[in-house]
């Protein structure tokens, strides 16, 4: 997702070993069509060369050597910080932390980050202790306090130290994701304070333990849903059918297979929730009768005995509460729009997004999508073909703010 008025990416590179992580972010972004310019500490150069990241970049790194060199144009600090649409620094040091915190700025890299006045997304990674240190964990809160800095949280696992535990830096596509949302939102937290309740993905319905009726829905639009609303701020619960992909960290995921238990699972949380985005692709039918064991092929029905399953966003309608919004999806083929608008008014949904399901990249397991957003108002918005995280945002610009 780039926005072609706010596409400029600072990024500030910690002494750390996950330095070698940010080589691949600084490749992406670029590729993607962000101008990219990158920091990099003193103690960063010990993991990272200039050179590798100048390569990747296509744009000489900038050092504290640069700093301090004399110029006879706008100190250099001054010229990044304006320069830039959003800042990164990752992996963030506990050393780079505490100047942050307490505003101090004794190198290239602080020094921009006072110059500056856009959003900051920081990653921090290191040492589990150093991580759970009372200070650290004090100047990580205080520093958030600041309505300019969007925290990522720290992953856990097996560190370069051999130690198992929090600490580890959020992976690259995970970062990118934050910094696109960033360049869309500029830095807004509209959803602060709300909870936001999304369904993802198909549900399976099983005739024995390796049969069932399904869709190819992947839950990518439910993801990226999900990853909109949580760097908006929002406190996030995804429930979600089977998925290959990651649950970005900070979100609550409830996994399910079948409709029965997205049923159960999104009823259990929509009474805490004030939005509730039903983007999943939920079976319509399953088989009446269902066989513990595989059935032989013989044994299979000529004519399969099928009953519905719950229509479950008919039960969140019935159980919201008026200062609930509840947003529901409509993929179809051919004319999106008359279909969406009859369940948009059957269901008694605040907004529906009609998907066309049929168009070239878009749709089922595809990156990108296009929609047709409509509400109750009669307000009708047409999305042209883009990510689906940039689509998510446009969908909670259109329904939520």
């Amino acid at each position: 997702m780039t926005n072609p008025k706010l596409n400029r990416v600072l990024i500030g590179v910690g002494g750390g070993i996950a330095a070698y992580k940010i080589c691949e972010l600084v490749s992406t972004l670029f590729k993607t069509g962000v101008e990219v310019r990158v920091i990099l500490t003193r103690s960063a150069q010990e993991f990272i060369t200039p050179l590798t990241i100048a390569t990747l970049s296509r744009h000489p790194a900038y050092t504290d050597d640069d700093f301090w060199k004399p110029t006879h144009s706008r100190p250099l600090h001054i010229g990044l910080g304006e320069w830039a649409d959003v800042m990164v620094i990752a992996p963030l040091t506990a050393n780079t932390l505490a100047k942050l915190a307490y505003g101090m700025a004794d190198n290239l890299l602080t020094n921009t980050v006072l110059a500056s006045t856009c959003p900051v997304l920081l990653a921090p990674a290191m040492n589990t202790d150093m991580w759970e240190q009372l200070s650290v964990q004090r100047n990580w809160q205080q520093l958030l306090l600041d309505s300019r800095y969007h925290g990522m949280n720290t992953a856990s696992g097996l560190l370069a130290c051999d130690r198992i535990g929090a600490g580890r830096l959020a992976e690259p596509p995970e970062i990118l994701a934050h910094i696109q949302s960033l360049l869309h939102t500029q830095g807004k937290r509209d959803l602060a304070g709300k909870r936001v309740l999304i369904s993802a993905g198909g549900t399976r319905e099983f005739l024995d333990p390796v049969r069932f009726i399904g869709n190819p829905s992947t839950g990518k639009m439910g993801l990226a849903l999900a990853q909109a609303a949580l760097h908006r701020g929002a406190n996030v619960t995804l429930v979600h059918g089977p998925a290959n992909w990651d649950v970005p960290l900070g979100v609550q995921a409830i996994p399910v297979v079948s409709a029965e238990q997205m049923q159960q699972a999104m009823l259990e949380y929509l009474p805490n929730a004030d939005v509730i985005v039903m983007s999943a692709a939920v079976a319509d039918v399953k088989p009446r009768d269902y066989s513990t064991e595989k059935l032989p092929k013989r044994s299979l029905p000529q004519a399969l005995p099928l009953e519905p399953v719950p229509d479950i966003v008919a039960q969140l309608a019935q159980h919201k509460q008026p200062y609930q919004i509840l947003i529901g999806f409509a993929a179809q083929t051919g004319n999106i729009v008359k279909p969406a608008l009859e369940k948009l008014q059957s269901k008694k949904l605040d907004a529906i997004v009609a998907n066309p399901i049929d168009q070239p990249d878009s749709g089922f397991g595809s990156d990108n999508n296009q929609a047709i957003f409509l509400d109750r108002q009669g307000n009708q918005v047409a999305i042209a073909p883009c990510s689906k995280l940039e689509m998510a945002h446009y969908l909670f610009d259109f329904a939520i703010t």
